[in-house]
């Protein structure tokens, strides 16, 4: 009896902390690249770039990527599908060309979810300032308990996908 009232205990535990983390999370990034907005908008705003400099491409080289689509135009798509990276799809929904663009993204495998990428590029006098944002839901209970460890994936390769955009751009 008092190893189901530990059981119970640990699942309102866990219900209650799920009821008290965010419903949704925010991650951003930015980097300055010495190339000008324009050049840098090209490379993510056309998806047959993607591969390049993506993180999850580079932790599932073998995925299968297909791109579809007039690049740096709205429906501009990239479909992916592999062991790591599961199976998804990013597609561009509003573009402001040399300034912005935004993706709405899905994932099909393991699991659906959905979520938004935003791009913003403003030339400095240091460089372009390249930021990143990708936002997106955490539905109750499970995706909010994992909301923390998220957060902690996604900040490093945000990071790391800046790093190999600036260093594919810059080269």
């Amino acid at each position: 009896m008092i190893i189901l009232y530990v059981i119970l205990g640990l699942i309102a535990f866990l219900l209650l902390a799920a009821a008290i983390l965010p419903g949704k999370y925010l991650i951003e990034k930015s980097i300055i690249i010495q190339r000008p907005a324009a050049e840098i908008y090209n490379k993510v705003a056309n998806l047959n770039y993607y591969k390049e400099w993506n993180p999850w491409q580079k932790q599932d080289p073998g995925a299968l990527a297909t791109v579809s689509g007039e690049p740096g135009h709205i429906g501009h798509k990239y479909h992916w599908n592999g062991k790591k990276v599961g199976e998804g799809h990013l597609v561009i929904r509003s573009t402001a060309p040399g300034k912005a663009v935004n993706f709405d993204l899905q994932f099909l495998k393991p699991w659906k979810a959905q979520a938004m990428d935003a791009w913003d590029f403003t030339e400095t006098a240091d460089g372009t300032k390249t930021v990143w944002r990708n936002t997106g839901d955490l539905p109750f209970p499970m995706a909010r308990l994992m909301g923390p460890y998220l957060n902690k994936q996604l900040n490093k390769q945000f990071e790391e996908g800046l790093l190999s955009l600036k260093e594919v751009c810059e080269k």
